[in-house]
Formats: C-alpha cells, sequence, structure tokens
C-alpha cells in the first residue's frame, strides 16, 4: 500500500512538472513596437492584455493571433491601460512559474530520494544479512548445559515436524531467548541448534539493524524476514538482542524514536508469520530485564533459556577439550583446577588455557605446568591463583 502512495505521487508531480514545462514554452507571438502598441489603444484595437514583467501581451480586435511589445514598467501604466477600457488578463510571469518549477522539482527530487533510499536499504539489509546453509555445529561440541540440551532437543522436534505436531495441536515456538553472561555460548547453542534441526541460519546483531538514517533501522528488519521466508525452514539468530528489543521511550530522543519503530517493526513481524511458516527467532542477550515487554511475551518469544557460567563438571570438560594438543602435566589435578575455575565464563577458561600454552612454548617446555597457568591468570587479569 505505502508503495503504491508513493508511485502516485511522483506521477502526479511528474505531470506537474510536463504542464508547468508546457506554460513555460514561448508563444508563438509577434512582435509590435510600443510606439505602434499606443497607436493601436488610441484606436481602440487592443482587446486584452497581459503584463509580465518582460513585456507586454495581447490581443488585438481587428486581427487574429497574439502580439506582444516591451513592458515601459512605468508607475502609470496599468492605469493607462484601464482608463483605455481595455480588460487586463491575470498571469504568471516566467519568474513565478519558475519559482512553481523548482519547488515542484525538489519536491519530485526528495520524494524519488527518499523511495530510493527505503530500497536501497532494503537491498542492502537483505544482502547483508548471510544465509547459513548448513551449520556444522552440534549439541555434542557444547561442553555441560545438559538440563538445556535436553529442552532445546524437544525444540529441534518441533521444526523438523511441524506438520505431526500441529496435528496434535502442538506449535513450535516463534522465538526463544537465551539469557546469561557473556562468553557461555549463546551463539554456539543457536548453532547447534540449527546443526542439529539441519534448517537454515540467519547470524545478525542487534547492531546491524542501528542506523543514523530514519527508518533504515525497520526496513532491515523487514528484510531479514523476508530473507528467512525466502529460505524457510530457517533460524534468525539476534546477538546482542537488548541492542534493539530494549524498552520503549517515548519521550527520549530521535535515536530512542528510532529504536521504538525497530521494535514496532520487529512485533509487526513476528505477529505477521505462523509458526508453521518455518521461522524461529533467537535473541541472545545479557540483560533480559532491560528488554521491552511487549516485545518478549508468551506467545512471540515462548521460551527462555539461563546460559550460566559452567559448574565444576562442565568446567573439567572445559579443561580436557581446550588442552587438545596441549599437555597438561601430571603434577596438576584437573578437578583441583576447575575449583580454582569455579565463577569464570567459558571463554574465560579457554583464553586461560590458550595463554598458559604460551607461557609453557614461551619457556622452552612440551607440557603445561602450574606456574605457566599462575602467569596466564595474572597476565589476562581473569584470576589470581596461587596453588592448585
Amino acid at each position: 500500500m505505502k508503495k503504491k502512495r508513493i508511485i502516485a505521487i511522483i506521477a502526479i508531480a511528474l505531470l506537474l512538472i510536463i504542464a508547468i514545462t508546457i506554460l513555460l514554452l514561448p508563444k508563438n507571438e509577434t512582435y509590435i513596437s510600443y510606439n505602434d502598441f499606443t497607436k493601436l489603444i488610441s484606436s481602440g484595437d487592443i482587446a486584452s492584455v497581459e503584463i509580465t514583467n518582460n513585456k507586454v501581451s495581447f490581443i488585438r480586435n481587428s486581427i487574429s493571433g497574439d502580439f506582444y511589445t516591451d513592458n515601459p514598467e512605468t508607475p502609470d501604466f496599468k492605469e493607462y491601460i484601464l482608463i483605455n477600457n481595455i480588460k487586463i488578463n491575470d498571469s504568471f510571469s516566467e519568474d513565478d512559474l519558475g519559482f512553481v518549477f523548482d519547488v515542484l522539482f525538489y519536491m519530485f527530487f526528495f520524494v524519488v530520494c527518499g523511495f530510493a533510499l527505503f530500497k536501497f536499504s532494503e537491498i542492502f539489509g537483505a544482502t547483508k544479512f548471510k544465509v547459513v546453509r548448513k551449520s556444522n555445529t552440534k549439541f555434542t561440541d557444547i561442553c555441560g548445559m545438559d538440563d538445556v540440551k535436553k529442552d532445546m532437543i524437544k525444540t529441534v522436534e518441533l521444526l523438523k515436524n511441524p506438520e505431526d505436531f500441529k496435528k496434535r495441536g502442538i506449535r513450535a515456538p516463534k522465538g526463544i531467548i537465551f539469557e546469561g553472561p557473556p562468553g557461555n555460548g549463546k551463539t554456539l547453542f543457536a548453532k547447534a541448534l540449527a546443526g542439529e534441526a539441519n534448517i537454515n541460519f540467519i547470524p545478525t546483531k542487534g547492531a546491524d539493524f542501528q542506523s543514523a538514517v530514519m527508518s533504515v533501522g525497520p526496513s532491515k528488519i523487514k528484510a531479514v524476514f523476508k530473507k528467512a521466508r525466502r529460505n524457510k525452514p530457517c533460524i534468525i539468530f539476534i546477538d546482542e538482542f537488548d541492542g534493539i528489543g530494549e524498552r520503549r521511550n517515548y519521550t527520549g530522543t530521535g535515536i530512542d524514536k528510532e529504536n521504538n519503530r525497530i521494535i514496532t517493526a520487529m512485533l509487526n513481524e513476528m505477529d505477521g508469520f505462523e509458526t508453521e511458516d518455518g521461522v524461529l527467532v533467537i535473541g541472545a542477550t545479557n540483560s533480559y530485564g532491560s528488554l521491552d515487554g511487549a516485545l518478549v511475551r508468551p506467545g512471540r518469544f515462548d521460551k527462555k533459556f539461563n546460559i550460566t557460567n559452567p559448574d565444576k563438571s562442565t568446567i573439567v570438560e572445559l579443561i580436557n577439550m581446550y588442552s587438545k594438543g596441549k599437555k597438561i602435566s601430571s603434577s596438576i589435578n584437573i578437578d583441583s583446577l576447575a575449583k580454582c575455575f569455579n565463577g569464570l565464563s567459558c571463554s574465560a577458561v579457554e583464553t586461560l588455557m590458550n595463554e598458559a600454552a604460551v607461557e609453557a612454548n614461551i619457556n622452552g617446555r612440551d607440557e603445561i605446568v602450574l606456574e605457566d597457568i599462575v602467569k596466564a591468570g595474572r597476565k589476562t587479569n581473569i584470576i589470581k591463583i596461587n596453588k592448585v
């Protein structure tokens, strides 16, 4: 509907420009000197005149055709015409018509530019978001989080066989929220879900939808959903979801208003598709409490998983996983080391083990010793370890 309105506006603007251009075309008029013109007035041969800045156009009683003469531009010229009972026709001057033409031209220019901006932003938005055709990540690539995996496997089954569950009166969720501190694999879980379900995956970030140009953000939202529908079944993953889903502020600045428009576009898209369309939205956030209540309500985002820091058994798995290709000294007790790593994120554990391997390599050792882990903790400023 909006596109039709824009096309109609452009068509009207074009017609007006064509009409004014025709009006601005010079008439086929015959020139008569001003002296002869005054004689024609005296003889009563002038039927009507049009006075502009540059000339005086007139029509004669005795001869058909259009004539013109020079405008004397004297203060009493118009009174002189009226005294001789000659009709003066109102008309725009070429300057006036030119001004109107300029206004309409710029209106047409900005309408076209605005329409092109939206189209290009939609095209740009659509090309910006890449579709991962096949994710090789599986749940087996994720350490721990067994309870979350079990619940997500049920979601995988819903995505794989939506028609079977629909017959039982069960619908697949439209949206899922992953909440938790950074560095614990929220993105990895989304990829694993796509890999387990063997469906397409579009990875995005909240910052991808932000723009300094008004209404470009909402157009990108529409573009990514349009692409997901073309590639269904498909998962749209939005990392840093609070970057666009933050609670709306109706009295804020222009940035806040643009964020409101993005959320509204998101609401419209999520309400506009049915779960059997095969599109699932996954949002990852470190701050669930800051999200807009209307956006994350049941019916839009039906499930919320807490991806927390790993427990002791998961940390042991992480240490073993991140030690592949790196030999750990037998003097280090893995269980005791896991206790020292308690409260760290998965990425922090990986960083420590990698930095410890670097320290061992610098010192010419083939295995990681406690000293390497202690130095790694100090260098990265992640944790202080004295003994294990």
